[in-house]
């Protein structure tokens, strides 16, 4: 039985930009200043919903995780049905390998990465109701993964929690503002 090629290239495209949402959505909710989101969250139910996902770092940083790792591994395998079809088993191994790493690492994490950076505030205010969803839809998977590593991570002398080390970085002697950081806030772009 033949893969439809039209088809399954049209599902790569679509699982590539859900990898790049999850890809962006990682580093502009991760890259917001505790301040602005306090702030907005007073006048933004969109921020007061950031801020609640935030208040538990590890389980947000599972879920995108599972999420982004689930589409990745089905791009990969999509890729392979087809380069198994119009090739070699080990040239479609290769190529997969190949465009499966170039097309996911620029178009579905570097290329989003930086525009959820550049991005933060407004970004995150857009995503943070999806990936709620995304945490219903996968709560099962999310509520082990997040157990489970939280186990290991103190079983090899880590911390339990990222809570600490993330509520640390909004310490006073944390550098959290944008401006802070030697970079620009949303408003001093051009």
């Amino acid at each position: 039985m033949s893969t439809p090629v039209l088809p399954t290239l049209a599902a790569v495209v679509v699982l590539l930009c859900c990898s790049a949402f999850f890809s962006s959505s990682e580093t502009a909710l991760f890259s917001l200043s505790r301040e602005w989101l306090a702030t907005a969250a007073t006048t933004d139910p969109r921020a007061a919903a950031a801020e609640e996902v935030l208040a538990d770092p590890h389980r947000l940083l599972v879920t995108i995780l599972v999420g982004n790792n689930v589409v990745n591994i089905a791009l990969s395998s999509l890729l392979t049905a087809v380069f198994v079809e119009q090739f070699q088993s080990s040239v479609a191994v290769v190529l997969t390998t190949l465009l499966a790493t170039s097309v996911v690492l620029v178009a579905g994490e570097i290329v989003p990465k930086s525009y959820g950076l550049g991005h933060a505030q407004t970004f995150a205010l857009r995503v943070v109701t999806p990936l709620r969803y995304v945490e219903l839809l996968l709560y099962p998977v999310v509520t082990v993964f997040d157990a489970f590593t939280r186990w290991i991570s103190t079983r090899i002398g880590g911390q339990q929690t990222i809570e600490e080390t993330y509520d640390e970085v909004d310490g006073p002697a944390g550098a959290t503002d944008a401006k802070q950081r030697g970079g620009r806030d949303e408003a001093e772009r051009p």
